[in-house]
């Protein structure tokens, strides 16, 4: 086989890759000035080619059309379904359910149901119903990166909380890994490769899973090896994998700016609601001492109680569903970051043995031994399933983020919804108040009104018996000129 003329790979996602070219392809050609990309010198495994179905995925060219490819129109995806749907088998269902708190003398833990439902010949039965817990699913992740060092493992919540922070047993926090690992096992069950891996179908039925007993797949490449690619530095990354380091940088720092903002926000909401609660106490002690402003004091303590619970209820969302994903994706970011230096040790492997392969070629005129080839095929495997797999998580990245930002605005929405039918319910009880202590007033005036007519009667009265009466008396004038006549 002629270096300059990759061979073709079955791969488990793409086509061979033969527009990149690579500075020793051949044993004529220059090498081609490029930016150093340093590749750590630890033990090599040989790497196991893997079978699956060859899709065709173009690569984007910057890390600015890369970053771009995070939108949330209606015309991406907009029937929900996941391009890949066609070429993935979808006969393997898991779901992670049921946690339960195991207490011993030595140790206490929480263990998980995880129940599997599938039509593979490589199971024995159709169903199965194990309990694992966390550590069983750590295993189980180290086997699928160690088999499986081409492709992309889904990350798993974090291990380690910090005590007197997090309360590792408490409802939520439980909850929230539950969920954490139901999508773990879910996105391996759909993978066309690393759901036939057979550590994945010893974790799905075995019941007591042996993890001392692994599965060799890779074996350990010699002394030799090590020293080739070792501290060997790549010449040239090809530019689409540049562009996916360029990305993952910033859309790694997009996250964290995110992430510590809503931490704040939560942290401030959580502030707010306890003092919002004991603002709505007072209120209803104060009603208790206020008889005429009992059902307007009342009201708001009751319009602050539902602002409380509405608020409880974004912030839970918030903790719960918001910020999960968001460190679930920044683990993904560190996840694709270590294939993509596993790819660029294999590249300099691959340059390392071939530029010693040329050198002796030019100085004995020896063939191109077969460890060349070999390390050729390997790279390209790589190429093809990180493609794959990049191309797999920006469709599912796309989903979660538009039902992740879709979910939180109908959260936002809910909230202030809430908040304005209780404020409005107070002004109507406030309405109701001013018209009812109008009528009562009305009612006085009316009252009084109508005993002012019998007082002026009564003094009516009395007028014209006064009137009478002097007029029945004889005026003192003409008593006066009778006397002197």
């Amino acid at each position: 086989m002629s270096i300059s003329a990759p061979r073709g790979l079955a791969s488990s996602g793409q086509k061979p890759i033969t527009e990149i070219l690579h500075p020793l392809s051949a044993a004529e050609e220059p090498l081609s000035p490029g930016p150093d990309v340093t590749v750590s010198g630890g033990r090599d495994k040989e790497v196991g080619l893997t079978n699956g179905t060859p899709v065709e995925t173009p690569s984007p060219a910057s890390a600015s059309v890369l970053f771009n490819r995070l939108q949330l129109d209606d015309d991406l995806d907009s029937d929900g379904r996941d391009p890949y749907a066609d070429t993935e088998t979808h006969d393997l269902f898991v779901t992670v359910d049921d946690p339960k708190k195991h207490v011993s003398t030595m140790e206490t833990y929480i263990t998980y149901r995880v129940s599997t439902k599938t039509t593979r010949i490589e199971f024995d039965l159709p169903e199965y119903s194990v309990r694992r817990r966390y550590q069983d699913f750590d295993w189980l992740r180290t086997k699928l990166e160690d088999s499986q060092p081409t492709h992309l493992i889904p990350p798993l919540p974090e291990k380690f909380v910090m005590k007197g922070v997090v309360d590792r047993f408490s409802e939520e926090f439980v909850e929230t890994r539950m969920k954490a690992l139901d999508k773990f096992l879910k996105r391996v069950a759909d993978h066309p490769v690393l759901s036939f891996n057979p550590h994945l179908n010893a974790f799905l039925s075995a019941k007591d899973l042996n993890k001392r007993q692994g599965l060799a797949l890779l074996s350990k490449v010699g002394e030799s090896v090590k020293n080739v690619a070792g501290g060997y530095k790549l010449r040239v990354r090809p530019p689409e994998f540049c562009a996916m380091g360029e990305y993952l940088d910033t859309f790694n720092q997009k996250l964290g700016t995110i992430d510590r903002i809503a931490q704040r926000i939560l942290k401030e909401q959580s502030e707010y609601l306890t003092e919002l609660r004991e603002y709505g106490t007072v209120y209803a002690s104060w009603a208790g001492s206020e008889e005429e402003l009992q059902r307007p004091l009342e009201g708001v303590a009751g319009c602050v109680t539902t602002c409380c619970g509405a608020l409880e209820d974004m912030s839970e969302n918030m903790g719960q569903d918001f910020l999960p994903v968001l460190r679930e994706y920044i683990l993904y970011i560190e996840s694709m970051k270590n294939v993509l230096r596993k790819r660029d040790q294999s590249q300099a492997e691959y340059e390392g043995r071939l530029e010693a392969a040329v050198l002796r070629k030019q100085e004995d005129r020896t063939p191109i031994p077969a460890e060349v080839e070999k390390c050729q095929d390997k790279m390209e495997c790589f190429n093809a399933d990180l493609k794959a797999d990049w191309e797999r998580w920006q469709s599912n990245k796309r989903q979660d983020f538009k039902q992740l930002l879709t979910g939180m605005a109908d959260k936002n929405v809910t909230h202030y919804e809430k908040c304005q039918a209780a404020w409005e319910s107070l002004i109507t009880l406030l309405q109701d108040k001013q018209t009812e202590d109008k009528t009562k007033s009305e009612g006085r005036r009316y009252k009084g009104h109508e005993v002012n007519p019998d007082s002026e009667g009564h003094h009516a009265d009395q007028n014209e018996r006064g009137v009478a009466a002097a007029a029945s008396k004889p005026d003192d004038t003409y008593v006066t000129a009778a006397a002197r006549l």
